[in-house]
């Protein structure tokens, strides 16, 4: 596990500092994209939880018009599903391609997340759904990719439009997942996350692809915590 740790580490800050480079012309492009597409910053922050419950700063792409209190109202908090009212045309493209998230590169090159690792939620998640056994997802560092965050990708937020049928049907799937993957982490499995990754990012913004069949480990996850029928 020592050696394992060693290598993931050491993979993370060359994967992301050469991604980081060769994506560095990418990177305008976006921004000059999102400047056109909506008034407003470039880069979205936000606190996230890392390991051991640390807090720490979260960078992306802009996807959405920024929240105005005084048209909008009152930002409901604890919702999972984004206001499909606020994502702009150029942002939705950067949700459904990945691109938002290539900031976190930065997150990854400083070391407080990893290229494959439970996905990073507010201190509102931690508390909601990081209790009992699944407080062990907080045990590693949270990452770009990883079998949770894969599943939401290919069956969540893009897919389900109401905050109830997604609390019933994919966070609990999407929790055990996170700990399936905490448990049986290795390096196989981390290049399963990257390669399946890859596939999803060119089916789901290139192909237009929007029905998945569950994956083996989603099968079992959604089968432990929904019943068998859960699993398309």
């Amino acid at each position: 596990m020592l050696l394992y740790r060693f290598a993931k580490r050491l993979f993370d800050v060359l994967s992301s500092l050469v991604a980081l480079i060769v994506f560095s012309p990418m990177w305008l492009v976006i921004a000059v994209g999102i400047r056109i597409s909506s008034k407003g910053p470039v880069f979205y922050t936000t606190e996230r939880i890392g390991k051991g419950g640390k807090p720490f700063l979260l960078y992306k792409f802009r996807s959405m018009h920024v929240y105005r209190a005084d048209v909008e109202g009152k930002k409901s908090e604890g919702g999972y599903i984004a206001n499909a009212g606020r994502i702009f045309p150029f942002g939705g493209f950067l949700r459904k391609s990945k691109l938002d998230e290539l900031p976190q590169l930065i997150n990854v090159f400083f070391g407080q997340m990893s290229v494959v690792g439970p996905r990073p939620v507010p201190i509102t998640s931690v508390n909601r759904n990081y209790i009992g056994k699944y407080r062990c997802i907080l045990d590693v560092k949270p990452g770009l990719t990883c079998l949770d965050s894969l599943f939401d990708y290919a069956h969540g937020e893009l897919f389900v439009s109401s905050n109830e049928e997604y609390k019933a049907k994919i966070v609990p799937v999407r929790n055990e997942l996170a700990k399936m993957y905490v448990e049986q982490r290795n390096a196989g499995l981390d290049l399963y996350c990257i390669i399946r990754t890859l596939q999803l990012m060119f089916l789901i913004a290139v192909r237009k692809k929007r029905t998945f069949i569950y994956t083996k480990y989603e099968v079992k996850a959604a089968e432990t915590m929904l019943g068998g029928a859960a699993a398309n």
